[in-house]
């Protein structure tokens, strides 16, 4: 097999090699995943949805235990879209990126609701519901339905820009290398859903970023980056630009019946929807935080909790406080809550300086990161 950029559109018989070698890989090193059905078995598609929804943007490993707790409490689509969303917003606390959990109770809504409790099979209709994008729609309708459909997500994206030795990064060169992988994907009616998972296996286990695998690779033959010695450079990526840094203030504030104040933050901005301590504003410029209104002149603990987010770096100081008066209830949702039941309910950076605030000895710890 010959391949080069000028020229990377294969054969119908070179597609079929490929085809061949990585669903024979794929039957023989299949990842043991808590939602792949059975060999035999037919994937239930609240179960890929549930899962592709949850591995936006986050690794396996993270993603498994928060499937299994989902599937435990909440076995089929209708129980999801039953339940509460600040108890599904719970559930989620530490997976990140929370606008999903959002949608995932939007869908599950929908689906229950107004599709009698069954996902649409086709790509065009998937996309209609809450959540869920060009990939995802692929993905649940290859995987769920055995509908053929171009899935590429980041180890895809890996896989082919080696084999084809794309050189142009990410990612500006997505489309292209969304394109190159069409060609294996197209009118592939036989198991689509099965090689969607042979080149997202490849790329996890195989073709890894850092130090690939070529030497047990079933592609290695016709890979044009290894015969080129620059698997290793590929995919090149655009250089992130910094992240700035913001800073704010983090209060710890308890009543007479030992419970602390907690803000469920607005529906609409980062950790929407979620349960957190009552914060500043988070600026770039930490001369300007001023404190809540609410509150009377609060006792700093020279504690720092770090936390870094997709587009930002944050530096929380830690201050203890009082109530100036009872509770305000003009834009602003706050609540008394017991701290030792409240933790696990809470995104990584709440729980951070929660786990430091609990401490009876907070006053000796370390500045957290």
């Amino acid at each position: 097999m010959t391949v080069t950029i000028a020229n990377s559109k294969l054969s119908v018989n070179d597609i079929a090699k490929v085809r061949g070698q990585l669903l024979r890989w794929y039957d023989s090193y299949t990842r043991d995943i808590p939602w792949r059905a059975n060999e035999g078995s037919i994937p239930a598609p609240y179960h890929i949805w549930l899962s592709e929804i949850m591995c936006q943007q986050t690794t396996v490993q993270a993603v498994k235990p928060y499937y299994e707790k989902f599937l435990q409490r909440w076995p089929s689509v209708h129980d999801l879209a039953n339940a509460r969303q600040e108890d599904v917003m719970a559930a989620w606390a530490g997976l990140g990126y929370y606008a999903r959990a959002r949608n995932l109770h939007k869908c599950a809504k929908v689906v229950a609701e107004d599709l009698g409790g069954v996902f649409p099979a086709t790509q065009e209709q998937l996309k209609k519901l809450p959540g869920i994008g060009d990939y995802t729609a692929a993905a649940i309708a290859a995987i769920a339905f055995n509908r053929p459909a171009t899935v590429v997500d980041g180890n895809v994206e890996r896989v082919v820009a080696r084999f084809f030795a794309v050189e142009e990064p990410l990612p500006t060169v997505k489309p292209k290398l969304k394109a190159l992988a069409a060609q294996f994907y197209n009118d592939f009616t036989t198991r689509p859903g099965d090689l969607a998972q042979s080149l997202m296996d490849l790329g996890a286990e195989i073709c890894i970023p850092k130090a690939p695998r070529c030497s047990l690779c079933p592609l290695q033959a016709a890979c044009q980056a290894r015969k080129q010695g620059i698997t290793k450079q590929l995919p090149r990526k655009i250089k992130a630009k910094t992240r700035p840094q913001k800073y704010g203030h983090i209060y710890w504030i308890t009543n007479d019946q030992e419970q602390v104040l907690f803000h469920q933050r607005p529906e609409q901005g980062l950790l929407g929807g979620m349960l957190g301590l009552p914060t500043t504003d988070w600026n770039e410029d930490s001369t300007s935080l001023t404190h809540p209104e609410y509150i009377n002149i609060p006792t700093p603990l020279h504690i720092q909790v770090q936390h870094t987010f997709t587009h930002f770096d944050l530096k929380l100081d830690l201050f203890e406080a009082t109530l100036k008066a009872k509770l305000p209830v003009k834009d602003i949702k706050l609540c008394w809550l017991c701290p030792m039941s409240t933790g696990d309910k809470l995104p990584s950076v709440f729980k951070k300086a929660h786990k430091i605030l609990v401490s009876p000895n907070k006053q000796n710890l370390e500045v957290a990161s």
